[in-house]
């Protein structure tokens, strides 16, 4: 008997043939996840998706009526790290007279081209309008955040 002549349930390469069927449906499911998978991944990092699920909680910065400071890096950045304690220093100094923010690129990608960041760290400073008064790019000392932001008419 020829294998064409065989019926329903014979045998390919020795497996049944309602076997391979099942394995097949199985592979497919699994190439579609990927697929879909895939596709979910590009449209998140082309920034696809809605503006207001990239936000990540940032549209209010910078704070209207408040001089803002967003400092834009990322916690596996060395000059970036140097920076976090002097951040949560001025953070507790400036408390309800300047916004002091920190934003991680790596994290919220959609930031960095938000505000136009080339690399990290950079601070961006706002006046209370939110317009972008100062920008620096590289680890900024205590003192020289200090300054920017006296100069800006904020005291601490």
């Amino acid at each position: 008997m020829m294998w064409y002549e065989r019926g329903a349930s014979s045998c390919v390469f020795g497996q049944p043939l309602h076997k391979i069927d099942k394995e097949n449906m199985r592979m497919k499911f699994r190439v579609i996840v990927a697929l879909i998978t895939g596709v979910l991944i590009v449209a998140i990092v082309a920034g696809v998706l809605p503006a207001s699920e990239q936000t990540g909680g940032f549209e209010n910065v910078p704070v209207k009526g408040m001089v803002t400071m967003i400092d834009l890096g990322a916690k596996s950045c060395i000059p970036c790290r140097m920076m976090a304690p002097i951040m949560e220093k001025m953070d507790k100094r400036y408390q309800g007279k300047s916004a002091i923010v920190f934003i991680d690129v790596w994290e919220h990608r959609e930031q960095a081209g938000r505000f136009g960041v080339r690399a990290i760290p950079t601070q961006i400073f706002f006046d209370p309008e939110g317009k972008e008064v100062y920008r620096h790019v590289g680890f900024m000392s205590e003192e020289d955040i200090v300054k920017q932001l006296e100069k800006m008419g904020v005291s601490g």
